[in-house]
């Protein structure tokens, strides 16, 4: 442990290196009168680090992942969902399908962006969902505890890059341009799908009058990949389509009526208002389980996380009677991997009490910066995530627990943010609107080396 101690006068330049600013949020007053000088002191401690295995997440969400990976060092990874859909109340098909029949039936799949090999061909394959979904928004859901797998309802083989989409068609960038290209596998599902949907509006409306009726009748659809390895979709949207024919009229230039066959369609959407289950299963993360002096890991969704031991008894005693002013840390990255399709860092990264996770998502909280906090984004030129001044957790270990260390966990996230401008101008500063387990696919290695464990506190006494 390093001690450097400093005898400053209570005067400008003491106040400039302790005052409040939005860095050091400092615990305890720092006015006193003139005649009394502060002692700043600058302690080095040692943290100790482990990479821990993640049963599950929550994962409450409307978007999703599809698809299956591999990486040599984070083992496997796949994922797949159960979805329910949106019916508005009182639904009725918008026209009268001729003879009663639905002529076709399909589901979209929409997807924002893709990891892995766009090339490598997949097999999505759509199931019946037989049981009434619960809220349970953990990702070691069991699909087969609502589905039955024996029949399936459609299957179409894809390449996340679709060929076919010519590169004219990728360069529109209107969207209200009718060719505009919007990522997405269709797969046609059997027909009788969309003739019971038919036949039960004509023969038991009430099963559309409002969403609790609507999932007895039409509990969701369970949608896996059932072939191929190497890409996982980033699902955005599901869409299930109901295609039939129906006879429209329209006024002839002599103000007779004149009949023709039109096309019609119906659409049923995942929203937030619905459930979606989200299924993510890791295997092979023996490697980076094993304990090792060098490094950490964090593999997401869902896959390990990395806990920190802060020596917070040894730090008590020796900064007893002191005020704490500030406490960063920074967790320094090994290189991304040098293979192809390796997985990224995180951008973020939440540094929170094990005993507290679960409650922090479930009620979707945000960094309070008391008993949880925000990296700054991931710096890929030093490799770094740096937080700022996470003092105040231990201030409250003194409080509540000072003969025990801090157990924290270091938790990928996504973050939602937003932004505001400065009264005088200048660059927007942000701010943080919400914060998810990161569902997207990553990894880094973390440094545990001695060097990379150090922890400073910076702590001030007033000695009169």
């Amino acid at each position: 442990m390093k001690i450097k101690l400093f005898i400053l006068g209570l005067g400008a330049t003491a106040l400039s290196m302790i005052g409040c600013d939005d860095d050091l949020n400092l615990v305890g007053s720092s006015i006193q009168p003139d005649s009394d000088k502060i002692a700043v002191f600058t302690d080095t401690f040692s943290m100790s680090a482990s990479t821990v295995k993640v049963d599950s997440i929550f994962a409450k969400s409307v978007t999703g992942l599809l698809g299956q990976i591999y990486d040599p060092l984070y083992g496997n990874l796949k994922s797949d969902y159960i979805c329910q859909f949106y019916c508005p109340e009182n639904f009725k098909f918008t026209h009268t399908p001729i003879n009663g029949v639905i002529d076709s039936v399909d589901l979209r799949i929409t997807y924002y962006s893709s990891i892995g090999d766009t090339l490598t061909p997949m097999r999505v394959q759509v199931y019946n969902v037989d049981k009434p979904l619960n809220k349970n928004y953990y990702t070691n859901m069991n699909p087969a505890d609502y589905t039955n797998m024996q029949t399936s309802l459609g299957m179409q083989t894809y390449t996340a890059y679709d060929a076919t989409v010519s590169d004219s068609i990728r360069g529109i960038t209107n969207t209200d341009d009718a060719n505009y290209y919007v990522p997405h596998v269709s797969v046609r599902l059997t027909k009788s799908v969309g003739q019971n949907f038919y036949n039960e509006t004509v023969n038991n409306p009430n099963s559309f009058k409002n969403q609790e009726n609507f999932n007895k009748f039409f509990p969701g659809l369970y949608i896996t990949t059932t072939f191929g390895s190497g890409n996982i979709l980033n699902v955005s949207n599901t869409t299930f389509s109901m295609y039939y024919k129906y006879t429209a009229t329209v006024k002839g230039s002599a103000g007779q009526d004149s009949s023709y066959v039109a096309q019609g369609v119906e659409r049923f959407n995942t929203t937030k208002e619905v459930i979606q289950l989200n299924h993510i299963a890791n295997s092979g993360l023996e490697t980076i389980l094993q304990p090792n002096n060098d490094y950490t890991y964090l593999k997401t969704p869902a896959g390990v996380f990395t806990k920190l031991t802060i020596p917070a008894s040894e730090i008590i005693k020796v900064i007893d009677g002191r005020i704490i002013n500030n406490m960063p840390l920074t967790l320094k990255a090994m290189p991304q991997e040098n293979w192809k399709y390796a997985l990224a860092p995180p951008t973020n990264l939440l540094l929170i009490p094990e005993d507290s996770v679960k409650t922090f998502f479930e009620n979707r909280s945000i960094e309070n910066n008391v008993t949880s906090f925000l990296s700054d984004d991931y710096d890929a030129a030093s490799r770094q995530y740096n937080f700022k001044n996470i003092s105040y957790i231990l201030k409250n270990q003194i409080e509540k627990a000072p003969d025990k260390d801090l157990q924290l966990l270091v938790v990928p996230v996504e973050r939602v943010k937003g932004s505001y401008g400065s009264y005088y101008g200048g660059t927007n500063s942000f701010y943080t609107i919400s914060l998810n387990h990161y569902l997207s696919p990553s990894g880094v290695k973390l440094r545990k080396d001695a060097e990379s464990m150090k922890i400073q506190v910076v702590t001030s006494k007033y000695n009169k």
